[in-house]
């Protein structure tokens, strides 16, 4: 179902590899600066994962020099009936050493690239916390605002 297209970017060094046992631990792992763990998952998330066919989520590490500096998740499903949930974003994580530095858009860009790839036209992000959460960094990439989750989360769309 995923394309098995290997997703580099050679000017930073930065590759997308498929999360595996060995490259888990290590994102599991990655040290996030202070407070942000807490905008990991959204409420809105942590209410639908039971609705989500675990099948269809696509997790990847983002390695510079055999480094694990970060984690994207992102659920393709066209039949789900929540819209919002259909072609989404569930997780970014950039390690505090490497933010600003590129991994999170290349993280984003290659969510695209995968739901262009399955036909997808437009990929959502929901997030928490206004000033202090994900919302700039999602909007600063293309994302709109439009509208609010029954938790109060944020929805964002770009379209591809």
């Amino acid at each position: 179902m995923f394309t098995q297209t290997p997703y580099a970017n050679h000017m930073t060094g930065l590759t997308l590899q498929e999360l595996s046992a060995d490259t888990a631990l290590q994102a599991n792992s990655l040290e996030l600066r202070p407070g942000q763990e807490q905008f990991e998952t959204p409420v809105t998330y942590e209410n639908a994962d039971a609705s989500l066919d675990h099948s269809k989520t696509w997790g990847r590490v983002i390695i510079r020099d055999g480094e694990v500096l970060g984690f994207v998740r992102a659920y393709f499903d066209s039949s789900h009936p929540d819209e919002v949930l259909r072609c989404c974003v569930w997780r970014v994580s950039v390690a505090a050493s490497a933010q600003g530095q590129g991994v999170g858009r290349f993280a984003i860009d290659a969510v695209t690239e995968e739901a262009r790839a399955q036909g997808f036209t437009t990929l959502s992000a929901v997030w928490s916390g206004d000033g202090e959460g994900p919302g700039e960094f999602f909007q600063h990439l293309g994302f709109t605002k439009t509208g609010v989750t029954e938790y109060g989360d944020t929805i964002g769309t770009l379209t591809l």
